[in-house]
């Protein structure tokens, strides 16, 4: 008997909405794995599925591989499969393999398609085996015409015998500009030149590879690729063939490659020519020109270049050029093929009979028209859909070089560019990094500063001289630049040292893959241009904005060192600034010293690090954690300042600072919100001996009005409950109090029984240690499973924290984790940004209130 259905897709959203979907079509036994692995795992001593939902987002290739791993699944071989196309997938529905698959849809029609298409297929197959989607028509007969639902592929059907042609589909009439009747009975060897391989052969192995070949148009012939294959129809076989074009006009995936050439062609002078050639080439345009708009007291636009693909004739003048006038006004204006329409008023598209014509202002970041870009086309733009985001993106490529340009030009003329590498330089970048900063305050943004700095140039100025210097200067400008993103600011700082600001960021990784990009970049050999290869590496620090100082002169400072840190350890690598342990031991009476003062002085800062439920991921609840910002040193490690301050017992007033500062903020949000988060708040071993500890909590929660019941207070597993005299009796009066227990960093020490017998503990939070490893350290992944089990079984919740990876989620919801904890959801957050979390969640559930039912 078969039962059950499981969805797999990697992506969470398209797993719930598959199950949203099969579970609103009264189907109950549904289960869903990330992959084939997660599958086989869940599939384990299970009766056969009815049904198995797949969703593709890959290509061709790797949806074979795919089927062949779920094939070989338990129970799964002679199930129904149903496709499931995502967005990103490369792949089309005739490139799907024959491997059981009974019909598919696009990710977009789930919720409408999904559970009548099963339903349909079970209605029309009751008793038959897998009949292939791919080869069965709307009447029950073979037929190749569902191929033509795939509205922007090019296909054309021929005879399997004749090798003539019986059908193309309307994308092909479209693309060629050929009605689809002068195709009808025209032989393969004529529509069709394969390159280095015979047109017999590729008919003769028909198995989907793809080949370079032309394909017959109204101008010719277009360039591309073809792939073949036989198709069952009526009493025998035809033969399909696939051609995609290489024209950016044409095919979304040759206009994203464009695109992105264009974004990533070379910066500074040369940028306007390089991307304009690719425009020009890619679309095959016959016209491309840029203008700049009057500046400086010119009475006229000027022409910052022209690509034209015939003989110059006599140029009328800018100022008889209307189109080119109304989009300086900020007109837009688009003609896929008619733009002859605009020649009487016209004299430059009289002159050149263009029959597709575009013209885009070119904007500033203030929306003010500063230019230009008029393209054209003798035969007209190909599929508009794809001709004018193109045009637009190329557009505002053209605006970026431009307006670079001239700020560039205005920053030289008040001495704020460095004359070589055209980068900011020291004067620029510290008011760009003060700027920076405010905002990042205003908006509780993370940023991070880098300080990079050339191991031994002065041996290459010394060695090969100044001028093979300078060069290296711009090569290495030239790959820092293209290791950043747009909203990045890179400097030059000084001779050999850049600077680098990167924003927005979300984890602290995001900053390492981009510091560990620049060393690799880096290590690939320099070539100057009389030949000379030469070897530059880079040595880099990394400070971070809240984490390590408040202010840009510390974090410059703190970056700096850790850049020298680098370099003792060897150079050609990155080091992030911290105060370590050593350091601490070594200034152990300096920083015991200021830690007495640094409550009193403002440095103590308390964070939110959200905690969510996770089958629904809201917040429903929050750690508190102390940060130390010494004025000197910036952001001081808790792992450095908590054992100082336990030795010097100035804990005690710290944890009470903490405790009633996040307290108020925490009963603050409940009135503003209608928010009852738990409040977690971490205990030491010198508050837990306190005698007074219950009368502390008992104070601050009159004094601040908090309930009792929303705080959580975290003892961590390490400490003895033989050696921490006070410790079970403390807990259990707090217990009472009405306030929950914790048990933090569960499994790292050596009495979690103990504690979980003798304590009145509520939840056990599992150590990162631990959650990390999953999909690891199976040995790690038995224990956070045995230990959900264990707390579950004792009736205690449990949270996992150090949750950064998607696996990390699903092996948790999959093992019933009650709550999670870390990056993947949240970084530790600092008031005002943790305060912009509640209120965007607020937001979205107005939103949706206000949604008609």
């Amino acid at each position: 008997m078969n039962n059950g259905i499981m969805v797999i897709a990697a992506q969470r959203e398209l797993r719930r909405s598959l199950f949203d979907a099969l579970d609103h079509g009264g189907y109950t036994d549904i289960q869903s794995a990330r992959n084939a692995s997660h599958a086989t795992i869940l599939l384990e001593g299970r009766q056969p599925l009815q049904l198995l939902v797949v969703v593709f987002d890959g290509d061709e290739e790797q949806a074979k591989i795919c089927c062949k791993q779920l094939r070989r699944l338990p129970g799964v071989a002679e199930t129904p499969l149903l496709a499931v196309l995502a967005a990103e997938a490369s792949l089309s529905p005739a490139d799907l393999p024959d491997a059981g698959i009974v019909d598919w849809l696009y990710a977009s029609q789930i919720s409408a398609e999904l559970v009548p298409r099963w339903r349909r297929w079970r209605a029309g197959n009751q008793g038959q085996g897998l009949v292939p989607a791919a080869s069965v028509g709307g009447d029950g007969h073979a037929n190749y015409r569902y191929l033509f639902e795939e509205g922007d592929s090019e296909w054309l059907i021929a005879d399997a015998q004749t090798l003539c042609l019986l059908e193309v589909s309307p994308t092909v009439a479209r693309h060629s500009l050929l009605h689809a009747s002068q195709w009808q009975g025209l032989a393969l060897s004529d529509v069709l030149r394969f390159e280095g391989v015979a047109l017999e052969q590729v008919l003769a192995e028909a198995d989907r590879r793809w080949y370079p070949c032309q394909r017959k148009s109204a101008q010719g012939f277009d360039t591309g690729q073809a792939s073949v294959r036989r198709i069952p129809h009526e009493q025998g076989d035809v033969l399909a063939l696939m051609f995609r074009s290489d024209r950016a006009d044409l095919r979304a995936e040759a206009a994203l490659s464009l695109l992105s050439r264009i974004y990533a062609s070379a910066s500074g002078v040369d940028a306007k020519v390089a991307a304009a050639r690719l425009l020009f080439d890619e679309l095959g345009l016959d016209y491309l020109a840029v203008w700049s708009a009057r500046q400086d007291g010119a009475e006229v636009p000027a022409q910052l270049l022209q690509l034209w693909s015939g003989k110059d004739p006599a140029w009328p003048a800018a100022s008889l050029q209307s189109s080119l006038q109304l989009v300086l006004c900020g007109k837009p204006i688009l003609y896929r093929t008619d733009a002859q329409r605009l020649a009487p008023l016209d004299p430059l598209l009289q002159l050149l009979d263009l029959a597709g014509f575009a013209g885009l202002p070119l904007y500033d970041e203030r929306h003010t028209v500063i230019g230009a870009m008029l393209a054209g086309s003798r035969r007209g733009f190909g599929e508009i859909g794809i001709v004018e985001p193109v045009l637009r993106c190329a557009s505002a490529r053209f605006s970026q070089v431009l307006e670079l340009g001239r700020t560039r030009e205005q920053a030289r003329a008040e001495g704020l560019v460095d004359a070589l590498t055209g980068l900011p330089n020291r004067l620029l970048f510290n008011d760009r990094l003060d700027t920076i900063l405010r905002e990042a305050v205003r908006n509780g943004e993370c940023f991070a500063v880098l300080f990079v700095d050339l191991d031994r140039f002065k041996d290459i100025n010394d060695t090969h001289g100044h001028a093979a210097g300078d060069q290296v200067l711009k090569m290495v400008t030239q790959r820092l630049c293209g290791s950043i993103r747009a909203s990045d600011t890179v400097a030059r700082y000084a001779g050999d040292e850049f600077t680098v600001v990167l924003r927005h960021i979300v984890k602290n990784d995001d900053v390492l893959r981009v510091a560990e990009k620049i060393v690799q970049t880096m290590n690939t050999p320099l070539r100057l241009d009389d030949g000379t290869e030469l070897q530059v590496t880079a040595s880099m620090g990394l400070s971070f904005f809240p984490d390590d100082a408040g202010d840009a002169e510390t974090l410059l400072k703190h970056a700096d060192e850790a850049m020298y840190a680098a370099k003792h350890l060897g150079r050609n690598n990155f080091q992030i600034y911290e105060v370590s342990p050593e350091y601490a031991q070594e200034h152990g009476t300096v920083l015991r010293s200021r830690l007495r003062h640094a409550e009193g002085n403002g440095e103590l800062r308390v964070v939110y690090q959200p905690q969510v439920d996770a089958q629904s991921e809201d917040i429903v609840g929050m750690e508190a954690l102390a940060r130390w910002e010494h004025p000197e040193l910036g952001m001081i490690s808790p792992a450095v300042f908590i054992p100082l301050a336990e030795e010097t017992g100035l804990i005690v007033s710290i944890g009470e600072w903490v405790m009633r500062t996040a307290c108020r903020q925490a009963k603050e949000w409940e009135q503003r919100f209608g928010l009852r988060l738990r409040l977690g708040v971490n205990l030491s071993a010198v508050q837990l001996m306190e005698s007074q500890l219950l009368d502390t909590v008992t104070r601050v929660l009159q004094e601040t009005g908090l309930d009792p019941s929303l705080l959580e207070l975290e003892v961590t597993e390490s400490i003895s409950i033989k050696a921490v005299r006070n410790l079970v009796e403390n807990l259990h009066a707090l217990h009472k109090l009405g306030c929950s227990i914790a048990i933090d960093d569960f499994g790292t020490g050596a009495a979690s029984l103990d504690y979980l017998r003798r304590l009145p503990a509520d939840r056990i939070k599992v150590d990162q240690s631990f959650v990390r490893n999953i999909g690891v350290d199976p040995d790690d992944e038995a224990i956070v499973r045995a230990t959900i089990e264990m707390a579950h079984r004792l009736k205690r919740a449990v949270v996992a924290e150090g949750v950064e990876t998607e696996e990390h989620l699903q092996f948790l919801r999959a093992h019933h984790c009650d709550e999670l904890q870390g990056y993947l959801f949240c970084r530790p957050l600092q008031t005002v940004s943790f305060e912009k979390l509640l209120a965007e969640r607020q937001r979205l559930l107005d939103v949706r209130a206000a949604e008609p039912a």
